[in-house]
């Protein structure tokens, strides 16, 4: 049976970026905002979508939409199309531009404010000409831009899915919660630090995420910590001046705020119990190959966290 659809004909790409980004977001005013569109263009390019298409996309219910079954599957080929129109766009670069040609990365918020600086600050004497673009989010909200093609790689945290959903994860290095402290702190004037020596200074602690507040939360049970006076904050510059400006103590992922190991400034602390490894690495597309620029920055990365495990 033929079909009278003629969809090579009749679709474009951008009503392959809409429904993409319609998914991704799972809102059609948060999908507009992220296409620079307004919401009744993006409306009515849905519209034309689905007058193509014969079938009805995506659900709608009182907190946004959600996709259809024939709308998961021209999801998944409007995903597939869009990275390799953008593969396609950084191969011709190589003809028509003297640069290396562009990368867009995903970051975690730990590996944002911890080992990511360190690795660009490489990257421009490695590949000085390589645009890189960077997107900070939560898992959940980076995976879909991997998959639609709109970054390359994601940067951070690995957490094992509930699903198997065709990325690849790799770990590069481990983010065990540790004691970070002002480098002249009274609390390394013990040769061990045990838990009775923790109790004596407040803390301030990082909400950057829900799942590392949660961590850091059981910690502190394990570790029979309640201090009279704790801090919590999302900013890193807050926990920052708040260490260095008084005897509090700090409890967060070893290398989020790896700068300032390396400088001296700050120090770690050993816990007095054993802390979770916490894998941390790249997440990638398993069905496309890295591009050189992506190459090139995984080589940087592998090097640069090789070198902080001696921290």
């Amino acid at each position: 049976m033929t079909s009278n659809r003629h969809l090579d004909q009749r679709l474009k790409v951008q009503h392959f970026r809409c429904v993409e980004a319609i998914a991704a977001r799972g809102s059609l005013l948060k999908a507009a905002a992220a296409l620079s569109l307004t919401q009744p263009a993006l409306s009515k390019s849905l519209r034309e979508v689905e007058d193509i298409l014969q079938i009805r996309l995506f659900d709608r219910h009182a907190r946004g939409v959600k996709p259809t079954a024939a709308g998961e599957a021209f999801i998944d080929s409007a995903r597939r199309m869009l990275a390799e129109l953008k593969r396609l766009d950084e191969t011709l670069d190589v003809f028509t531009s003297s640069s290396r040609g562009a990368l867009a990365l995903g970051v975690l918020p730990v590996a944002a404010s911890g080992v990511l600086p360190g690795v660009l600050t490489r990257m421009r004497t490695v590949a000085p000409d390589l645009r890189i673009r960077v997107e900070q989010g939560r898992t959940e909200e980076l995976l879909p831009l991997l998959a639609s093609g709109e970054i390359d790689l994601i940067v951070g945290r690995l957490y094992e899915p509930a699903l198997p959903d065709g990325f690849e994860r790799e770990a590069l290095w481990t983010e065990p919660m540790s004691i970070l402290a002002r480098a002249d702190h009274p609390i390394f004037a013990h040769a061990t630090v045990e838990v009775e020596h923790l109790r004596g200074y407040d803390l301030v602690l990082p909400t950057v995420t829900q799942r590392m507040g949660q961590e850091i939360e059981r910690l502190l049970q394990r570790l029979g910590l309640a201090p009279a006076t704790s801090y919590r904050s999302s900013s890193a510059g807050f926990i920052r001046e708040m260490l260095f400006g008084g005897d509090f103590l700090s409890i967060m992922p070893r290398l989020m705020m790896v700068g300032d190991l390396l400088r001296g400034t700050l120090r770690l602390a050993p816990l007095p119990i054993p802390s979770p490894e916490r894998p941390a690495g790249l997440i990638r597309r398993a069905d496309l190959p890295l591009s050189p620029a992506a190459r090139v920055f995984v080589e940087v990365l592998r090097e640069y966290v090789g070198e902080l495990a001696q921290i």
